[in-house]
């Protein structure tokens, strides 16, 4: 019984961590709770049990690991990886023109100007 929820507790718990930081990115720790408190009481009302627990333990997370210095340095990771996004897609945009197809051009373009979407918002969140 216990392998059979082992796999979907740690995908919920994945899920959350992967969700939190998005949800507090300009709250740090204190929103990263306080989004976790309030996603813990909706598991609650729901009777979601297992959510619940896999909630109590992103929370358990949260209160031992993070801090105003670990949320800084994921901010700038992902500055950094956003930063490599761009490049990585204006390479493919030269390519598309050196090849002279308008249909690849404009598509390259496109994800060009999402990944320069992203790194803005990357950069807006590292702000204080």
């Amino acid at each position: 019984m216990k392998r059979h929820l082992a796999l979907p507790l740690a995908s919920l718990l994945a899920g959350v961590l992967l969700a939190v930081p998005a949800l507090a990115a300009d709250g740090g720790c204190a929103a990263k709770r306080e989004a976790i408190l309030q996603r813990i009481e909706a598991a609650k009302a729901q009777g979601n049990s297992a959510q619940q627990a896999g909630l109590e333990k992103a929370l358990a997370e949260v209160k031992a690991n993070c801090t105003e210095a670990s949320l800084r340095q994921e901010r700038e990771n992902k500055v950094a990886e956003q930063r490599d996004e761009v490049a990585e897609r204006e390479a493919d945009l030269r390519e598309a023109q050196a090849h002279g197809d308008a249909q690849k051009i404009a598509k390259r373009q496109a994800k060009l100007d999402e990944a320069r979407a992203e790194l803005k918002a990357a950069e807006q969140a590292l702000q204080p």
